[in-house]
């Protein structure tokens, strides 16, 4: 009898650490769609940035939000880019809404400045084009 026991045990430690594996591959799949825009934004490339986007994008910049065309955000970024060149960039956390768009939370540094960004993803088709991208100063 001490043995079925051992091996339930067992078997509710395998179902425990399967839970936590597939929690952290989903974690890992929804940062992997960011890749692209983490990269662009590390290097300050705003044209390799705008290549994530959809057709219209609303972009916040400390406190100024407005809707863009494709070739329009790429000007902003670049301008923005020049203005606050990049010390550090990276994902502090990524999730998903009840609706399905895809968000990540980042911190961007330059030089003593610090800035919250929040990148929306919506899936269209195969591909996750960002639909807003705001830079906060903290």
């Amino acid at each position: 009898m001490a043995y079925f026991w051992t091996d339930f045990g067992s078997m509710k430690h395998l179902a425990i650490l399967g839970i936590i594996l597939a929690t952290n591959m989903v974690g890992q799949a929804q940062s992997e769609i960011f890749n692209p825009m983490k990269d662009a934004i590390k290097a300050s490339d705003a044209t390799g940035l705008v290549k994530t986007f959809a057709q219209t994008v609303d972009i916040e910049i400390e406190g100024n939000t407005n809707a863009y065309s494709k070739t329009q955000s790429e000007f902003i970024l670049k301008d923005f880019f020049k203005k606050h060149p990049v010390t550090d960039f990276s994902i502090v956390h990524t999730g998903s809404s009840k609706g399905g768009l895809q968000f990540s939370i980042c911190k961007y540094t330059s030089g003593l400045d610090n800035y919250n960004v929040l990148i929306r993803l919506r899936q269209l088709g195969d591909e996750y084009l960002v639909q807003q991208i705001s830079f906060v100063k903290e």
